[in-house]
């Protein structure tokens, strides 16, 4: 066999710790953001919170807010990995410990000249006010009135007025207590009172009769419904407290059969099992539908899901103004005093020191790059979505994320990740970056029209209909066509379903 020698290139992609912070604080919400912070400054000595009026850090910064240096920005081969691709040069470019000197990676010796804005960036979120400090107690008793109250302690408060003996106020609280957030009874009388009589059944049957007239008060309270054991006994309780009518005898009667025809509006089979005059059925279903089916639903707090926006698009002339939320951005520096003590510290406890110092230093830098970046993207987004900060949702235009990469310089997925989680505040209400993307759908000029403005056309369709003949799916599709957009109807139901609109049978008015 003969031997030879051949010469192989072969290029690799090393992804180093302080990458890997920035590809991950990249795709993080602010939420998790924010979590993220708190975790590091627990951690980390040299981090700390950075006040209105804090000094700047001395060392190597000659500016504290200028931007980034093409030289500092990390960097990655898009076809290689798909993170972040801010620049063209390859992550062996990127300096590590092992090859680079001076050090500049998390095992430096804190000496390094460093990005000109790793000591202090963004700011705190203003401190909530409160009333402790006004001196009077006036403020105090607003802030309890304008207290959300819950459902639960809503009958309590009701139940406190009731003259009962102290087991029948037991057993009411039991049940209070064993409703869920909609007003129904999580568990029947049954289960409750088997698991405190056990195996005495004397004491169940003893239990039995008083939570049935504990219950028979709790149905009593406000609001109606609550106490139900389903949906059926929910609506039966609402007519009950009505006034004794025809109509209310006839709903009634429909709610004692399946529910499954009242949701399919099966009025035939209705006024043929609860044998009913066609104009006394459709009153009674009319009735039953303005009912309420979730009775604690007004005593849900409203504001557990609130978003905090991460960016701003305010109106400015004639165009728009996109700025970065203040209180969502995370004021942060070096420790100038532990920082400058660990300059001379040797050894290796002085290199861990150090390393410590570096990965503070990373940390900040790469939060400035995630909202750098967040800026960078939307701001192009308000740019070719112009139109839609002006008109609204129907001037919105087809765009994908492919057209945002290549205008900025960046990967697909690095968009995909900023566009992930991250909100904006608009004249017309805040959304997901990703709502401003959206697929096109051909038109009769040859150009496409955006999926989002036709989910808005539709909706627009469905509101102006006639209630007693809902527009169908073909006829929707039909009326797009009229307006030079091609859109099948099963397109149309698509649409349609992820807007939560009933189809035209469920929508027809009876």
């Amino acid at each position: 066999m003969k031997q030879g020698l051949s010469l192989r290139v072969s290029q690799q992609l090393t992804l180093t710790p302080a990458l890997q912070q920035s590809i991950r604080l990249l795709q993080l919400s602010t939420l998790e953001l924010s979590a993220e912070v708190e975790e590091m400054l627990d951690e980390n000595p040299f981090l700390e919170r950075a006040e209105e009026t804090a000094e700047r850090e001395s060392f190597g910064v000659d500016q504290a807010d200028a931007p980034v240096s093409a030289g500092d920005t990390l960097t990655e081969q898009a076809d290689g990995f798909d993170g972040l691709d801010r620049t063209e040069a390859v992550a062996s470019d990127v300096p590590d410990a092992a090859d680079s000197a001076p050090e500049t990676d998390w095992d430096g010796d804190g000496t390094v000249e460093i990005a000109p804005n790793d000591s202090e960036w963004g700011s705190d979120a203003p401190p909530t006010k409160t009333s402790s400090g006004s001196g009077d107690g006036e403020s105090a008793a607003q802030d309890l009135a304008s207290a959300p109250v819950s459902l639960t302690d809503h009958l309590h408060q009701q139940a406190i007025g009731l003259r009962l003996t102290p087991v029948e106020k037991a057993a009411l609280e039991m049940l209070i207590e064993s409703l869920d957030e909609d007003g129904y009874l999580a568990d029947s009388l049954a289960d409750l009172a088997r698991g405190l009589a056990g195996d005495d059944w004397a004491a169940y049957d003893d239990l039995m009769v008083v939570f049935q007239d504990a219950l028979e008060h709790l149905q009593a309270m406000d609001p109606v419904g609550v106490g139900a054991a389903d949906l059926a006994e929910c609506l039966r309780l609402q007519i009950e407290a009505m006034r004794n009518t025809p109509v209310a005898q006839a709903a009634l009667r429909i709610c004692e059969q399946p529910l499954e025809l009242l949701a399919k509006r099966d009025v035939k089979r209705l006024i043929q099992n609860c044998d009913l005059d066609d104009a006394v059925a459709r009153e009674a279903i009319a009735l039953i539908q303005r009912l309420e089916p979730k009775p604690g639903r007004r005593f849900i707090e409203t504001d557990r899901n609130i978003v905090i926006p991460d960016v701003i698009v305010s109106k400015a002339g004639e165009g728009f103004k996109v700025a970065l939320n203040p209180a969502v951005m995370p004021r942060l520096q070096v420790h100038e005093i532990y920082a400058g003590a660990v300059k001379g510290a040797k050894g290796e406890a002085g290199a861990g020191l150090q390393q410590r110092l570096q990965e503070a230093r990373w940390f900040i830098k790469n939060i400035q790059q995630r909202f750098d970046t967040i800026l960078r993207v939307s701001s192009a987004i308000v740019e070719r979505q112009n139109q839609f900060f002006a008109h609204g949702e129907l001037a919105m235009k087809p765009l994908v994320l492919r057209e945002i990469a290549e205008e900025l310089g960046l990967h697909e997925s690095t968009i995909s990740r900023v566009t992930t989680a991250k909100y904006m505040a608009t004249p017309h209400g805040t959304f997901e970056l990703k709502y401003f993307f959206g697929s096109g759908l051909g038109t009769e000029s040859g150009n496409n029209a955006s999926s989002t403005a036709v989910r808005a056309l539709i909706k627009q369709f469905i509101a102006a209909e006639t209630p007693k003949k809902p527009l169908s799916d073909n006829q929707l599709s039909e009326l797009l066509r009229d307006n030079g957009i091609e859109c099948a109807r099963r397109t149309v139901a698509k649409y349609r379903e992820a807007m939560r609109i009933a189809p035209a049978n469920l929508r027809k008015e009876l």
